[in-house]
């Protein structure tokens, strides 16, 4: 039954940790892409008409 239980939590621990590693890098990655396209409007604002 502890056993079981130990399994359990230890699995659980796991897969939180992984899903925060994984939540981390996908929030860099984004982070990276919008300061990329902010940076091409910055450059092309002169070309910008409305």
């Amino acid at each position: 039954m502890r056993e079981n239980t130990y399994k359990t939590m230890s699995n659980t621990g796991i897969c939180s940790l992984v899903l925060g590693i994984v939540t981390i890098c996908a929030g860099i990655a984004i982070g990276v892409m919008l300061i990329v396209n902010g940076s091409k409007l910055v450059k092309a604002k002169t070309d910008l008409t409305f």
